[in-house]
C-alpha cells in the first residue's frame, strides 16, 4: 500500500515512539484517504492503536472522536487509559449510569448510548450531539455476534451519518470481507485491514495427571502424537487391569498452578465457567504463596488502602488469598472489588485470577498464560462445546506485548474431554459473524417519529442480518433464474402451437381416458357374470369343444383359441383341461385359465387316440410344442370373431372408443407427429411455474423476515394506541423516550398512573420490578415487600396479560418482567439499610444485587427525561435515585 496518504498533520512516528506493524500503517493510510476501516486482527495485536491514531488526528484538527465499547467496565477502563494518554480534561464518559465531561473532544461511551444518541438525530443530519465528531471507534466490533447486544451495533452503523468515519476494531472472524462489504453498502467507502499476525505467538499445552505437555505437533497443524500414543498405551493397560470403563480424572488446580510456577508461566488467567467454581478454586489454593516479599508488601499497601476507603467492599474468603496473589473475577463480585483485582493484575502483583469467560470480553488484562479448565460449557439448552471464537477470545488473553516472548494456553483433561478435543479447537479457524438484528418497540417508534414507513423499511433492509440473508439467498435466486430461463425456452418452443388446438386435443384425450375407464368397468362386470357361467359349462364340456385360453397359470401375451382334447383328475375336485391350441401347442389348463367357451361353434372331431407327448407332465400351466399329427387338428381351429358372445354394452363402448381414436388421429396436432413432445413440454412448463412460485414465496418470506417483525410490532403498538396513522401518539412518545428490553411495557407501566404517587423508596422497588429478570428458583430474599408496592404492581397485571396475549399472537419474544420476589431488597436499600446487612438477607451474590440496583437506577434516571410524566413521578424518581445511588452501587469513576 502507498503510505503517501499519511496525514501531514499527524505523522504516526510523532505520536508512537516505536515502529508500527504493516496492518497499523495500512489502516492509518486508509483513514487519511477519507475511508472507514474494519481492522480485523488477533487479540493483543495492537488494533487499539488505529483508534488512538484517529484520536490524535482529530485533536490536531480541533475535531472530536467517540470511542464506543460493548461493556460499561470496558468504558471505565478506557476512560482511565485515555485520561493518562491524552490528558484528564480531554476525555469524557457516557454510560447508563455516568455522564462526565460529555462535551470533551474524546468521549468514551457504551455502544448503546451512541445508538440512543443517533435516534435523536435525523439520519443524514449532524445533530447537536454529533457536532464536530470526525470519527467513531467501534471497539470489540465482533460483539455483533452477541445475542442480546448485537442489534445495537448494527443500528449504530446503519444510522451513523456517512460523513463520520467508522473505525471498527474486531477480533479475527471468518467473514470479515462480508462485514466490510456491508459497511461499504450502508455507510460508505470502507477498507478491510486484516492481519493474522500475533506479536506474541501462542504456545498450546495440555495438562493432565502427569503434567503439562505440548498440545500440538511441531508444525502446529495437528495434535502432538505423543499425547495420542500415551493415551492408547494407558487405555490398553487399564483394559488389561479391568479399569477400561473408568473416566479419566482432571488434574487438581494446585497441581497445575505448581507446574506453571515452576516453569515461570505465571501470571495466569484460569478460566472456570461458573462463579461457584471460581470461588471454590480461590478457597482451594488460597494458602499458596505466589508472590515474592517485595510484591507482597506492594499488595498489602494497596489492599489496605482500598479497605480503609471501602470497608464494606472486602469479600470474605477473598481478602487473605488476595494478599498472596490469588483472586477471583466474575459477575457475582462487587464491581469495585473487580476493579481492584484488574488494577493489581495489570501491575503484575496478582499471579492467578480465576475468572468466568466474561473477563475475555475486552477488559485489558493480558497474562503470560491462560488456563481453560474445560472446553465445554453449560447453556440453557444443555452442555455444548466452545465455539472456535469463544476459545480464541480466551486464548488471546495470553502473551503480554513487550513482556513475553510467547503466550501460553493450557487446556486440561476432564472426565469428558481429552487432548483430541482441545487440539481440534486450537487449530480451528474463527467462526463467522452472524447477525442478531431484531426490531424492538423503541426502534419502531423512534424511526416512525422521523421517517415514513417506506423510509423505515429501507433502513430495516440495510441491516447486516438482511445483508447476510441476501447472501444466503443468492444461490436460491440463481436457481430461480435458471428455472425461469428454462420456462421461457419451453414457452418459445410451444408458442407456434395454438392454445385452442392444444385445448381441443387435450379434451379428446381426456374423453378417451374416461371412455376407456367405462369400458374396463363394463368388461369387469361382464367377466364376473361370464366366469360363473363358464365354470358350469366347462363341467359339461366334451372333447372337441372350442375354448379361449389366457389365464392364471398360463403365461402368454395374447389369448389363444384351443380345442378341448380331454380332462384329467386335478388336485381338487375340479379336473384339469388338456387342450390343443391353434398355435399347435399343448396346454394343461384349469377353469381359471379359460376366458371363453364357444358353445355355438361346431365341435371338432378329435381322434380318440390323440394324446399329448409322453414327456409332458399334466400340471396346470404346462405347455409344449405339438407334432404333425396334432397340427392336422390345430389347423381346423377357427379364430372366432372378437364380438362373438360379447355383451352388447361392451361392443357399443368399443365402437365409441374406436370413433374417438379416429378423431384423435385426424386432429391437426396429431398430424404433426410430435404431439408427445408438445405435451411433455407443456407439463414441464406447469411444473416449472409451480416450483418457481413456491421458491419465490420462500425467498420472499426469508428476505422480509425483519420487515414482518417490524410490522407485527406496529400492530401491537396500534392496539395500545401508541400510533395514530403511523405517527407516535403521546403514549407512543413516552415509550419512544425509554431505553430498555421492552420499551412498550415500561412506557405503559409509567403512563398508567399507578406509580405516580408512590413514595421514593417504593418507587425504587416498583421500578426494579419492571427491569429485573425472573430469578433462579433457588434465589431467596428474606424481606417482605410493602403493601403499597405490591398493590401498585398488582394493578399492572391486566396490561401485562394483554401484552403477553398479543406478543404470543404476533410471535414477538420480548420480555415483560414484573418481579415481586427480589425487589424487597431495593426497597430496603432505599430505606438506608447498610450493605452487609442487605447481602446477609439474600442468597444472591453481591454482584447480582449491584446489577439489580444499577438497572433500577438506569430506569429511574430516564424518568425525568420522559415526556408527559406527572410532576410527582419525576420528583419521586429523582429522590429515589439519591436514595439508592450510594457506595457500592454507584459507578466510581476516578
Amino acid at each position: 500500500m502507498n503510505y503517501s496518504a499519511l496525514s501531514s498533520e499527524v505523522d504516526p512516528s510523532s505520536v508512537f515512539p516505536f515502529e508500527l506493524d504493516k496492518f497499523q500503517l495500512d489502516a492509518i493510510a486508509s483513514l487519511n484517504a477519507g475511508r472507514s476501516v474494519v481492522v480485523c486482527a488477533p487479540t493483543g495485536s495492537g488494533k487499539t492503536l488505529v483508534g488512538e491514531y484517529g484520536i490524535y488526528r482529530a485533536l490536531a484538527r480541533g475535531k472530536r472522536v467517540f470511542y464506543t465499547t460493548p461493556l460499561k467496565a470496558l468504558s471505565n477502563q478506557k476512560l482511565r487509559d485515555f485520561r493518562e494518554q491524552f490528558g484528564f480534561d480531554a476525555v469524557g464518559l457516557l454510560t447508563g449510569d455516568a455522564s462526565i465531561n460529555r462535551d470533551a473532544p474524546i468521549v468514551v461511551m457504551t455502544t448503546e448510548i451512541f445508538r440512543n444518541m443517533l435516534y435523536g438525530t435525523p439520519i443524514g443530519q449532524v445533530g447537536i450531539s454529533l457536532t464536530d465528531v470526525e470519527a467513531v471507534v467501534l471497539d470489540e466490533c465482533h460483539y455483533m455476534n452477541d445475542r442480546q447486544r448485537g442489534t445495537v451495533w448494527e443500528e449504530s452503523i446503519i444510522y451513523c451519518p456517512r460523513e463520520i468515519q467508522l473505525i471498527a476494531l474486531s477480533a479475527t472472524v471468518a467473514n470479515s470481507e462480508q462485514l466490510t462489504d456491508w459497511l461499504n453498502q450502508v455507510h460508505g467507502p470502507t477498507d478491510l485491514i486484516y492481519s493474522d499476525f500475533r506479536p506474541v505467538p501462542l504456545e498450546f499445552h495440555f495438562g493432565n495427571l502427569k503434567g503439562v505437555f505440548p498440545l500440538l505437533n511441531d508444525d502446529k497443524t495437528q495434535i502432538n502424537p505423543r499425547l495420542l500414543k500415551r493415551g492408547k498405551k494407558k487405555e490398553k493397560k487399564e483394559l488389561e487391569k479391568g479399569k477400561g470403563n473408568r473416566r479419566p480424572e482432571a488434574p487438581s488446580i494446585n497441581f497445575i498452578l505448581s507446574h506453571l510456577q515452576e516453569r515461570d508461566m505465571l501470571p495466569a488467567i484460569y478460566f472456570i465457567f461458573s462463579r461457584r467454581g471460581c470461588d471454590k478454586a480461590v478457597a482451594e489454593v488460597g494458602d499458596m504463596w505466589l508472590v515474592n516479599e517485595q510484591e507482597a508488601q506492594q499488595l498489602r499497601r494497596q489492599i489496605d488502602e482500598f479497605l480503609t476507603r471501602n470497608p464494606e467492599a472486602g469479600r470474605s474468603g477473598h481478602i487473605a488469598p488476595l494478599y498472596r496473589g490469588i483472586a477471583a473475577h466474575h459477575a457475582g463480585i462487587l464491581p469495585v472489588w473487580k476493579v481492584l483485582v484488574e488494577e493489581l493484575f495489570q501491575q503484575g502483583l496478582i499471579k492467578v485470577v480465576f475468572a468466568t469467560e466474561t473477563l475475555a470480553a475486552g477488559i485489558n488484562m493480558p497474562a503470560r498464560t491462560t488456563v481453560i479448565s474445560t472446553i465445554s460449557k453449560r447453556t440453557d439448552t444443555g452442555h455444548r462445546m466452545l465455539t472456535a471464537s469463544e476459545f480464541l477470545q480466551m486464548a488471546g488473553r495470553a502473551g503480554r506485548r513487550g513482556m513475553d516472548k510467547v503466550g501460553h494456553v493450557v487446556t486440561l483433561q476432564t472426565p469428558f474431554e481429552g487432548a483430541e478435543h482441545a487440539a481440534a479447537l486450537a487449530i480451528k479457524k474463527p467462526d463467522p459473524l452472524v447477525s442478531h438484528f431484531t426490531p424492538s418497540y423503541g426502534m419502531v417508534l423512534n424511526l416512525l417519529q422521523i421517517h415514513t414507513l417506506d423510509e423505515a423499511r429501507e433502513l430495516i433492509e440495510r441491516s447486516f442480518g438482511q445483508y447476510l440473508a441476501n447472501v444466503h439467498l443468492q444461490p436460491r435466486q440463481q436457481y430461480i433464474a435458471q428455472l425461469q430461463a428454462e420456462l421461457e425456452q419451453i414457452k418459445t418452443q410451444i408458442a407456434t402451437v395454438e392454445e385452442s388446438e392444444i385445448a381441443s386435443y387435450e379434451k379428446l384425450r381426456q374423453r378417451l381416458k374416461v371412455e376407456q375407464k367405462i369400458l374396463n368397468t363394463l368388461q369387469e362386470q361382464a367377466d364376473e357374470g361370464r366366469q360363473e357361467e363358464l365354470t358350469m359349462m366347462l363341467s359339461f364340456a366334451v372333447s372337441g369343444t372350442l375354448l379361449c385360453l389366457k389365464g392364471k397359470y398360463l403365461t402368454m401375451s395374447l389369448p389363444v383359441t384351443a380345442v378341448l382334447i380331454g380332462k384329467t383328475q386335478g388336485a381338487s375336485q375340479t379336473p384339469y383341461l388338456v387342450c390343443l391350441g391353434r398355435d399347435n401347442r399343448w396346454y394343461v389348463a384349469t377353469t381359471a385359465d379359460v376366458v371363453n367357451l364357444y358353445a355355438e361353434l361346431p365341435r371338432i372331431d378329435v381322434p380318440p387316440d390323440l394324446l399329448p407327448p409322453a414327456q409332458m407332465s399334466l400340471k396346470p400351466g404346462q405347455s409344449c410344442r405339438g407334432d404333425e399329427e396334432s397340427m392336422a387338428i390345430a389347423s381346423q381351429i377357427p379364430e372366432p370373431e372378437e364380438s362373438l358372445h360379447m355383451p352388447p354394452e361392451v361392443a357399443e363402448q368399443l365402437r365409441v372408443i374406436a370413433a374417438l381414436r379416429e378423431q384423435i388421429e385426424a386432429h391437426p396436432l396429431h398430424q404433426t407427429g410430435n404431439v408427445g413432445t408438445i405435451f411433455k413440454r407443456k407439463l414441464r412448463a406447469a411444473e416449472l411455474e409451480a416450483e418457481i412460485q413456491e421458491l419465490q414465496a420462500q425467498v420472499e418470506q426469508q428476505s422480509q423476515r425483519h420487515w414482518e417483525e417490524f410490522l407485527n410490532l406496529i400492530e401491537i403498538l396500534q392496539y395500545f394506541e401508541c400510533l395514530d396513522n403511523l405517527l407516535p401518539t403521546q403514549l407512543g412518545q413516552i415509550a419512544a423516550a425509554i431505553r430498555g428490553e421492552n420499551e412498550l411495557w415500561l412506557g405503559l407501566a409509567l403512563a398508567s398512573g399507578e406509580l405516580d404517587n408512590l413514595d421514593p423508596h417504593c418507587l425504587a422497588a416498583a421500578a426494579a420490578a419492571l427491569v429485573t429478570e425472573t430469578p433462579r428458583p433457588d434465589s431467596k430474599v428474606r424481606f417482605d415487600l410493602s403493601d403499597q408496592v405490591a398493590e401498585a404492581l398488582a394493578k399492572l397485571r391486566g396490561i401485562r396479560r394483554k401484552m403477553f396475549q398479543l406478543q404470543r399472537r404476533y410471535n414477538v419474544a420480548l420480555p415483560i418482567w414484573l418481579e415481586f420476589e427480589l425487589i424487597a431488597l431495593v426497597e430496603q436499600w432505599a430505606l438506608g439499610m447498610d450493605w452487609v446487612e442487605l447481602c446477609d438477607n439474600t442468597t444472591l451474590d453481591e454482584g447480582d444485587v449491584v446489577r439489580i440496583l444499577r438497572r433500577t437506577l438506569d430506569l429511574l434516571s430516564q424518568i425525568p427525561h420522559v415526556p408527559y410524566m406527572s410532576e410527582s413521578l419525576r420528583r419521586n424518581a429523582l429522590r429515589a435515585i439519591q436514595l439508592i445511588d450510594r457506595f457500592p452501587v454507584n459507578e466510581v469513576v476516578e
